[in-house]
Order: C-alpha cells, then sequence, then structure tokens
C-alpha cells in the first residue's frame, strides 16, 4: 500500500541539499511524495537484474550496493548506498536497470513511485535540477570506482573506499574517523574487484601501517592524511562545495 509521511523522505531532502537550494515550497512537495515502506533482509534483492521498475529505492535504514553480473553469475559491485541515499533515482527516466539493487544488510527501503517524483520534478524545474544533479554525482562516483579498480593496487582500493565511506558517513561535508561497516570481506572483495583473500592481507597491512584498524565491522582511521595519501583519495567527484578541509568528527564507541 502507497503511503504519505511528513518526514520519511526528509533524508532525501538533507541529501539533496547538499548540492542544491530548494525553496521550503519545494521541500514540502519531495515530503508529501508517497511511498510504500519495506523491510528486506540482508543478501535479498532490492531489484533484480533487467527489472522494470515502476519505483525508486529510498534508503531509509541499512546498506544498499549496486552490482552488475557475468553470465556465469560472478557479482561486481559499482557503488554502495548509505541511509539517505535514493539508491535508483536513474530509474524514473530508465525503469529497465542495467544493474541491480541489493541488501547487503537488513534494509528498510520506501519505494516511491517513478508518476509522483516525475510530476514533482514538472512542477518544479529546481527540484529537476537537484535530481539531475544527484544522478550526475551517482555517475562521478562510479567513474571514480573504476579509474580506483582499474588503477589502483590491493590496499590502495580499500583504503579508498575507507575514505569515501567516512566522507559519506560524515554527511559529506565532513568526515568521520569511526564508523560501523558491517560489510563481510566477500563483499569489500567485490566492491574493490579483489579475491577475499586479498582484502584480507591488505586489512592487515593497513593496521600495520598505523592508517586504518577494521574489528568487528567497525572502522577506525589513525592517520587520516596519511590514507588519503596512500589512496590518492580527493573528494572532488562527490561535489560538494567544502570550501575547507572537512572536519575531523569523531563518533563515541
Amino acid at each position: 500500500m502507497v503511503i504519505a509521511s511528513a518526514h520519511g523522505l526528509a533524508p532525501f531532502i538533507d541529501r539533496l541539499a547538499l548540492r542544491s537550494v530548494l525553496s521550503p515550497g519545494e521541500q514540502d512537495a519531495l515530503l508529501a511524495l508517497p511511498f510504500d515502506a519495506i523491510t528486506i533482509g540482508a543478501r535479498r534483492n532490492v531489484t533484480r537484474l533487467g527489472e522494470i521498475s515502476s519505483h525508486a529505492s529510498f534508503v531509509a535504514t541499512g546498506l544498499v550496493g549496486r552490482f552488475g553480473q557475468t553470465a556465469s553469475g560472478q557479482r561486481q559491485l559499482t557503488g554502495i548506498h548509505l541511509s539517505g541515499d535514493m539508491a535508483d533515482l536513474l530509474s524514473v527516466v530508465r525503469p529497465t536497470g542495467v544493474g541491480a539493487l541489493l541488501a547487503l544488510t537488513e534494509t528498510t527501503i520506501l519505494r516511491v513511485p517513478h508518476r509522483a517524483l516525475r510530476a514533482a520534478a514538472a512542477q518544479f524545474p529546481a527540484i529537476a535540477e537537484a535530481f539531475w544533479r544527484h544522478c550526475a554525482v551517482d555517475t562521478a562516483t562510479l567513474m571514480q570506482w573504476l579509474l580506483n579498480i582499474g588503477r589502483g593496487d590491493a590496499v590502495g582500493r580499500l583504503g579508498h573506499l575507507m575514505c569515501e565511506m567516512a566522507m559519506r558517513f560524515g554527511g559529506e561535508r565532513e568526515y568521520r574517523l569511526q564508523f560501523d561497516l558491517p560489510l563481510t570481506q566477500e563483499q569489500l572483495a567485490d566492491a574493490t574487484g579483489i579475491t577475499p583473500v586479498h582484502v584480507n592481507r591488505s586489512l592487515r597491512r593497513l593496521r600495520e601501517l598505523k592508517l586504518v584498524t577494521i574489528c568487528r565491522k567497525r572502522v577506525d582511521i589513525h592517520d587520516w592524511d596519511g590514507l588519503v595519501s596512500l589512496s590518492g583519495f580527493d573528494p572532488d567527484y562527490l561535489a560538494l562545495d567544502i570550501g575547507n578541509r572537512p572536519k575531523v568528527r569523531l563518533l563515541s564507541a
């Protein structure tokens, strides 16, 4: 059943507001969008390869991976979506996805009908531009992942992923030195294009270099500047008007 909520999509507005200016009326239009809330277990599909969708998937809680798959069944993660992300906004104009979405953890998805998103964009040009910019950042992030996998070594690939997650968990205008990343080594391998064995070795190397420790799915970054240097991380692809260097924000244990 499709329902509406004054609060369910508020984090989506916060995410759009990182890069776009929306008036109170435009924000109200987004808050009024209808949606259907579902909970999906870990390692279950949110959308399947080749599925024709009539809605976009907003990640209310949990982690979602975007992936492609070979004919032999091998998967490659091409993006990770956090709480607050509209994981497949591009499906509004291309309902048949070239990729698929997988719940990496237990996840709550708000399914927003394409027709409602199209109506809001048609009524408010600033909303259409915000959607466009959101999709452009997704594309830039995908290009950065491709570069990282194609040219980075195993340790640098994992370091780059940790830097990106630190920025995104920090709200993208500051970075967090501590955050939960409940991914298995197999999922980290699928995200970085290396084997689980190489993930284990690379995590050990990052720990030996006193850059990052991952214990019980908890990430602790000990040397941000060192990790940035090792992985060649530059947040410009996230299209943020940060100004000065992002602030450090520590999470409580």
